[in-house]
């Protein structure tokens, strides 16, 4: 299984900017805004980018994000300058797949969130979903760095500091992930991993009140079940089981013993 923190560094660190530049030979380098050009691309440049982002999310999903580029573009089968052409860096790379992911898994807590009448079976499907889809070993780590203020609710850092809501004053400390390598604050969009926070606030709120989730459990506990329970392995069924097995195993956990 892997929780993307060590890698994450080496992935957004200034080396690995420096390695993105240096990777393509300067054969059809674009500027730091190419990768998100909004001229149509061609049916061939299209289909190589949809390559490369698939390529991208089961290498890193696999490896963690310290991941070469090498090894995404030898997945996608297309040379690395073809990858540095719309990702003039890895941590551009790296951004757009974890912000895709993070949003992927916002739709379906809301998804569950709207669908599920019952609180519990709310949770419990948005974490089956998430689990069945692999998203969670493509979090970023900042979503899951939480801390404890004893006088105020947690606090969940994305870039920088944001409150976040449905959180119990007093819970314990839940999984700190060392910060990434220093990026510009106007360079990062938290928006993505804002309002996952919000909406599997909503969920975990709702399983609380109703007394089905223990009243320790937070959103920090949550994404990490769901970063935890979706181990890489090499044979697609056994994963697919050992991913069943384990989130059966994490659920019981969570539940009231009252429930």
């Amino acid at each position: 299984m892997t929780i993307q923190d060590s890698h994450w560094q080496a992935a957004v660190s200034p080396a690995s900017v420096a390695d993105g530049n240096g990777g393509n030979g300067g054969n059809g380098r674009v500027g730091s805004g190419g990768a998100s050009r909004s001229a149509p691309l061609r049916v061939d440049a299209q289909r190589n980018l949809e390559h490369v982002l698939r390529a991208a999310r089961e290498v890193f999903g696999e490896l963690g994000y310290g991941a070469p580029m090498e090894d995404v573009a030898r997945r996608a089968r297309v040379g690395v300058g073809t990858v540095y052409r719309r990702f003039p860096s890895k941590d551009v790379l790296v951004r757009r797949i974890a912000e895709e992911e993070t949003s992927r898994l916002t739709e379906q807590a809301r998804t569950a969130l709207g669908q599920e009448e019952e609180p519990w079976s709310a949770l419990s499907r948005f974490l089956r979903t998430s689990v069945a889809s692999g998203a969670g070993r493509l979090l970023p780590p900042q979503v899951l760095r939480v801390g404890v203020d004893s006088e105020e609710p947690m606090t969940a850092v994305v870039a920088g500091e944001a409150r976040v809501p449905h959180q119990r004053v007093g819970a314990p400390a839940e999984l700190r992930v060392v910060e990434p390598s220093p990026v510009p604050a106007e360079e990062q969009d938290d928006t993505a991993a804002t309002d996952l926070l919000d909406v599997v606030g909503q969920l975990v709120d709702r399983a609380r009140a109703a007394g089905e989730l223990r009243g320790d459990v937070t959103v920090a506990d949550v994404l990490l079940v769901i970063a935890t329970a979706a181990p890489a392995l090499p044979d697609a069924a056994q994963q697919a089981a050992a991913s069943a097995r384990l989130l059966d195993i994490l659920l019981e956990g969570l539940r009231s013993r009252s429930a």
